[in-house]
């Protein structure tokens, strides 16, 4: 579906970046977004809609769909789209409709 573009390629030389997502340890390439590391890390999904669940990935990879909502340190609703990764970050999936705790 997404291919890198050569100069893309060439700028990826650099040391890997190793971010946490949901838990798990993922080696992605220094200057991709959070979305492209993702893709390529082979995870589909970066949330679930609010009110059917539905598992959504990124689909724009441009900022103006909102599918790549992500937590990332914390922070929710986070584009992964365009957010670049870091050295270190840890990335949840959102997972659809927030519980109302008494």
């Amino acid at each position: 579906m997404f291919k890198r573009l050569d100069e893309a390629q060439r700028q990826a030389q650099g040391a890997p970046v190793r971010v946490t997502v949901n838990g798990a340890e993922l080696q992605c390439r220094q200057g991709d977004s959070v979305a492209a590391a993702l893709f390529a890390g082979g995870v589909q999904a970066c949330r679930d809609t609010a009110v059917n669940e539905v598992p959504r990935g990124p689909y724009c990879m441009m900022g103006v769909c909102y599918d790549c909502l992500v937590t990332i340190d914390g922070q929710a609703n986070q584009q992964g789209c365009m957010t670049a990764v870091r050295e270190g970050m840890k990335i949840e999936r959102q997972l659809g409709a927030r519980k109302v705790q008494a």
